[in-house]
């Protein structure tokens, strides 16, 4: 049986992003689990996700019928302040990812500092990542100022 040993496949990357956003500290925590879970989606689609928020949860892909994708755990939670999450998250290839969501809050503007930090065999398909975190926190965004009433 033929062998194939690959060096130097494991790679790394870590998006930072800062966001103010137009609403109340609790508004926009709701948010993020409102557009992370149910309310998911791609630019193409809704992807409803399933997003237990609490140490230990899960957050899936439920395509019915014992099918689906899993994407991470909750690693860490602090309503309405902290949300971390560790897993592979969209790569299907042996790699990890942790993101945070750290919000802080003055005079009714929501302070968000993403990060997403990843490290593995990650491919070519994950080099548009950042497209798709921009895509969600705008919806958190817009999502959170209109609830707010802003």
């Amino acid at each position: 049986m033929a062998t194939t040993v690959k060096e130097g496949v494991l790679h790394a990357f870590e998006i930072i992003k800062e966001e103010e956003i137009a609403a109340p500290i609790e508004i926009v925590f709701e948010t993020i689990l409102e557009q992370m879970g149910p309310l998911n989606s791609t630019p193409e689609k809704p992807m409803p996700m399933v997003l237990e928020a609490w140490p230990g949860g899960r957050w899936y892909r439920d395509l019915g019928n014992n099918t689906g994708h899993f994407w991470g755990t909750v690693q860490a939670i602090k309503t309405p302040s902290l949300l971390e999450i560790s897993g592979p998250l969209f790569m299907s290839n042996p790699a990890v990812s942790n993101i945070q969501y750290r919000l802080t809050e003055e005079d009714g503007v929501t302070r968000m500092h993403f990060v997403h930090r990843a490290m593995g065999w990650v491919g070519e398909q994950e080099h548009g990542v950042d497209g798709g975190w921009n895509q969600l926190i705008r919806r958190i965004r817009t999502a959170a100022a209109e609830r707010a009433g802003r």
